[in-house]
């Protein structure tokens, strides 16, 4: 995440995660270290994995203390071992202590969604499959987690409801039917705006295809009424499997023919990477 990016889209974020961390003040820093005092500490891995989130964990401690200097040893992205040295951080230790939650908080969520990301592309490998994340993101961690994916080789479905249009059940129901669905979003979106329907059953694909949908999502359906569907539309829309995708199916995938999967537990499901920053002293 550049600075750009985390100044405009970040900064606002972590100043709540540490306000909702510190309402006053915290306590148990201030009873132990009433002064300052220049420290230093580790930030060492503790599980095999990727990292993700090094430069939003780097930024907690910049906005207690713009002085303080934070030593980053690899880059969002990298595979990290158990035990490696991924970074340190110097400052005023007051400072390294209350932001310490905070930015492991951060930095673990984020490096468990890429390491779980990874884990799935990994079983796409040979296909010309994408795979995608959705918005089933934790509140006020949409921008961390959806970076999170990337860093771990997946890719992006829309950002938030005013990036894209993606028609489902409750929207069809809205309209009246697929084809007047697909009729009212091409009369009132933009040109350039890409129109997606989610289907569950073969009658539904073949409106979709007839109404002149752009993207066809094959929702909750079965593997071989996936690659039946994939048949009726024939490349006249491109196709994207959902419904409870993880690690555990995904491979099963592999023959339907479709061009994007997309997963919702690659950010509702993936569990933590352990880190830890360990090895506070002062520094004379």
């Amino acid at each position: 995440m550049d600075n750009i990016t985390m100044k405009i889209n970040a900064d606002n974020l972590i100043m709540m995660a540490l306000r909702e961390d510190v309402t006053s003040e915290d306590i148990t820093t201030n009873s132990v270290m009433p002064e300052y005092q220049l420290g230093t500490v580790d930030l060492i891995c503790k599980q095999d994995g990727v990292i993700s989130g090094l430069n939003v964990f780097k930024r907690v401690f910049e906005l207690l203390d713009s002085d303080t200097k934070v030593e980053l040893f690899f880059k969002d992205g990298d595979s990290v071992k158990n035990k490696d040295l991924l970074g340190r951080v110097t400052g005023d230790i007051r400072v390294l202590l209350t932001g310490e939650r905070t930015a492991l908080n951060y930095l673990q969520r984020m490096s468990g969604i890429a390491t779980y990301t990874k884990k799935i592309v990994s079983m796409l490998e040979g296909t010309n499959i994408t795979l995608l994340d959705t918005r089933k993101t934790t509140p006020n961690m949409r921008v961390f987690e959806k970076y999170a994916v990337k860093c771990g080789g997946g890719s992006n479905h829309r950002y938030n409801l005013s990036d894209g249009i993606l028609l489902k059940d409750n929207h069809i129901g809205a309209a009246g039917s697929i084809t007047k669905a697909i009729e009212m979003a091409k009369s009132y979106a933009s040109f350039v705006r890409k129109i997606e329907i989610e289907v569950e059953n073969l009658d539904m694909v073949k409106e979709a295809v007839e109404a002149g949908a752009d993207i066809i999502m094959l929702d909750n359906m079965s593997h071989d009424d996936m690659k039946k569907a994939v048949e009726i539309i024939d490349g006249r829309a491109l196709t994207e499997c959902s419904g409870n995708v993880t690690a555990d199916n995904i491979a099963k995938l592999s023959d339907v023919g479709i061009d994007y999967v997309s997963s919702g537990a690659l950010t509702h499901s993936a569990p933590i990477l352990d880190v830890s920053l360990k090895n506070l002293h002062p520094v004379k």
